[in-house]
């Protein structure tokens, strides 16, 4: 099959973001260009001109497409033949630009994959769901741990029934790297996240916990109710929580809890989630990603690995496979899964069919309005002794 029928050519990216020292920006790169459906192009990779310029050389994108400024490249690039210019912008900085980058973005009628979360407060997310609707351009948000094959493989398990009615969710995203001050030693990662005039209202939460609420809500379906939050900063003089425990009631009765850390010593990038149903328990940790475990009383636990060719692997699991069983697939993989689902979309919408925006299998606009939703009324919870605040979004369920 030809390469994102009906373009039969790979999509062209710009990055926004991912200048000297980032992480995720290399990240995007990477997992962009795994299947070999896109290359980067053009790019804005910060803010300060200079290492815009600077930084593009490491990406191979020419001068002439290194730019000083998201303005300039949208500007510049629209003024481009169609067949020369983007076909998407990746955005990975800080939280605060999100929302004016991909605001732009889609209006120039560019597609967009967003890092999360998705903006810097829940108001910028409802404005830019707003866009969203009323433009055609894809919109994506890279949740990546939900493009692991063994988590579309529970999603798939969970909405067929195999586990029953779900009754508990158990989520943690547990770190240690920030048990010391790293923010004052000029560590680029830490300096921007742990700032609420570029992380947001908060910290730990809105960094990592997002990604534990938000695999619950991808793998379950399940619709939140309420959130009673409790958020620390251990670490003298941090200006946002570095811990912190929610628990979830959600429409069918069922409890949840998301646990964050980034003061435990030790841990790195652990990420798991236990989810309890009548017939059946799951448990998955990022960090083990080829494997999960599957329970159910007086019988023989069950570990299920990532096997695209066997029988217990459901189409969703199976289709998220780019090897055999036995070599490791993990987080370029999962994060590739993601814009692959993406890139799918995108190819849609170039033969001009009508794109969904909301049933989707990689995270979207209404997915990242949940997400600062979460943030913000976990922030709000906590402020208030850990009071019981809702946790129902209507315009993200439209």
């Amino acid at each position: 099959m030809a390469l994102n029928e009906p373009l039969n050519r790979k999509l062209r990216m710009a990055l926004v973001g991912g200048g000297q020292g980032s992480f995720i920006g290399r990240v995007h790169s990477i997992a962009a260009c795994l299947d070999n459906r896109a290359t980067l192009v053009a790019g804005a990779l910060s803010s300060n001109p200079e290492r815009a310029k600077a930084s593009a050389p490491d990406y191979g994108i020419a001068e002439d497409r290194a730019y000083t400024s998201y303005q300039e490249m949208l500007e510049a690039e629209l003024k481009l033949p169609e067949g020369e210019r983007i076909d998407f912008v990746s955005i990975a900085t800080p939280n605060h630009v999100h929302f004016e980058v991909a605001d732009a973005a889609i209006k120039a009628g560019f597609n967009v994959v967003c890092d999360k979360p998705m903006t810097f407060d829940l108001a910028q997310a409802e404005q830019l769901l707003e866009t969203v609707q009323a433009n055609d351009a894809v919109f994506a948000l890279s949740h990546n741990y939900t493009g692991y094959p063994l988590v579309r493989q529970a999603r798939e398990m969970i909405a067929s029934g195999e586990l029953g009615e779900i009754n508990a969710v158990r989520a943690q995203y547990i770190q240690g790297w920030l048990r010391t001050s790293l923010e004052e030693e000029d560590q680029k990662q830490a300096a921007w996240r742990t700032d609420p005039s570029k992380s947001g209202a908060a910290g730990a939460f809105g960094d990592i916990a997002t990604h534990a609420y938000n695999l619950g809500r991808y793998m379950t379906g399940l619709f939140p109710d309420q959130v009673s939050c409790s958020l620390k900063t251990f670490v003298e003089g941090r200006k946002l929580d570095d811990y912190g425990t929610a628990v979830i009631r959600y429409e069918n009765g069922a409890l949840g809890t998301v646990t964050a850390s980034q003061i435990s010593h030790g841990r790195e990038n652990d990420l798991e989630i236990e989810i309890d149903g009548t017939k059946g328990s799951l448990r998955w940790r990022q960090e083990n990603p080829n494997e999960m475990i599957y329970r159910q009383n007086g019988k023989a636990h069950q570990i299920l690995t990532r096997d695209p060719n066997a029988p217990f692997m459901n189409s969703m699991g199976a289709a998220a496979c780019r090897l055999p069983s036995g070599h490791p697939e993990a987080f370029f993989e999962a994060f590739a899964n993601v814009y692959a689902s993406a890139f799918d979309a995108m190819a849609e919408r170039a033969a001009g069919k009508s794109v969904e925006k909301k049933d989707t299998v990689y995270t979207n606009c209404y997915d990242g309005v949940e997400g600062m939703y979460f943030i913000q009324q976990c922030v709000a919870s906590s402020g208030e002794n850990a009071a019981w605040v809702p946790l129902k979004h209507e315009a993200a369920r439209r």
